[in-house]
């Protein structure tokens, strides 16, 4: 799917949450990682995101942070570039922080990547029932996850 028929489908959504703010919402200083799927606290999952879905790296590219924070199916971009991400993804070292780590095919864009501060454009926020649903089943598992429910059951109606 090309990005300006993405975008639409996006604006079009009527399944959006408004977890933070309204679609269109403007953060700056949004701290930005990079990671691959060869790297070791990743192959075990292969090229998946935890959304169950391939990584993707394109004109949409997957991205991971905290659900409780930006949930899962959250879209933004990135001021100058025309790129759109999708947070379908989340990680360990992302959970009580507001970064975003951005999907790399290989080590060497992800380690060119390496640490930015952006100004992201949020398209639209995901859905915190959903990550609810993948997150919960996963939350024995590993106290991030258990993390990232607790945060989102005791956040406000």
């Amino acid at each position: 799917m090309c990005v300006s028929a993405f975008a639409e489908e996006v604006k079009s959504s009527s399944t959006t949450t408004n977890p933070a703010g309204t679609p269109g919402q403007v953060i700056a200083g949004v701290k930005t990682t990079a990671y691959t799927h060869d790297e070791s606290d990743h192959i075990e999952y292969g090229a998946r995101t935890a959304a169950g879905t391939p990584l993707r790296h394109g004109q949409i590219r997957s991205a991971a942070a905290d659900w409780s924070i930006y949930p899962v199916g959250t879209v933004f971009q990135i001021k100058g570039d025309p790129s759109l991400y999708v947070v379908d993804d989340y990680g360990s070292a992302l959970v009580g922080t507001r970064t975003i780590d951005l999907y790399k095919p290989t080590q060497g864009m992800m380690h060119s990547w390496g640490t930015r501060h952006v100004t992201i454009h949020v398209l639209k926020w995901g859905s915190f029932s959903r990550s609810l649903a993948i997150l919960k089943p996963r939350a024995y598992k590993a106290w991030h996850v258990r993390e990232m429910v607790a945060r989102i059951q005791s956040r406000p109606a």
